[in-house]
């Protein structure tokens, strides 16, 4: 289940507020090499896409993996650049929509907060419908193994009887 409203902004608000602080830097640059599908609201999902590109170091596409510039001048470049200019993001945003932006989230996201959210991130709910449907044809299938068990020692002793 994609991260809800509250959630998401504080995850930007993470990674565009405590860049500096070296605790915090292995986390940022892990949640910005997660996929953008965690994020449920499309504005937040169009500041992470921006974040995440603005932030990415150039290395060689063959031979290395994506890594981000996380703290110094490149990455406060980047976030004052959205809050000044907040088009740069997407052409119909505003200030408000960048406002969040390098605003600390508060005391209660810590690590604990930071791997739930993890968890968020990836979770899928469960629809009811496909449960359903799978154990139906999960019965179905145990009946027909058990069809086949039973039809199976009959098929052995005819064999048996026809090479006597």
């Amino acid at each position: 289940m994609p991260l809800e409203i509250e959630d998401g902004a504080k995850a930007l608000q993470l990674i565009s507020s405590r860049y500096n602080q070296r605790a915090w830097r292995k986390k940022i640059e892990k949640t910005l090499s997660l996929p953008p599908s965690g994020f449920n609201d499309e504005a937040q999902r169009k500041i992470f896409l921006y974040l995440k590109i603005g932030l990415q170091a150039y290395k060689s596409r063959r031979a290395d993996p994506p890594s981000w510039i996380v703290g110094g001048f490149a990455t406060k470049e980047v976030i004052d650049r959205a809050l000044f200019k907040p088009t740069v993001v997407d052409p119909e945003f505003t200030k408000e929509h960048v406002a969040l932006l390098g605003e600390d989230p508060g005391e209660e996201v810590d690590a604990v907060w930071w791997e739930d959210m993890l968890v968020n991130w990836f979770e899928e709910p469960e629809e009811e419908v496909e449960d359903e449907e799978d154990a139906e044809s999960t019965e179905d299938s145990e009946s027909a193994s058990d069809d086949d068990t039973s039809s199976d020692p009959s098929d052995t002793e005819q064999a048996q009887k026809t090479t006597s």
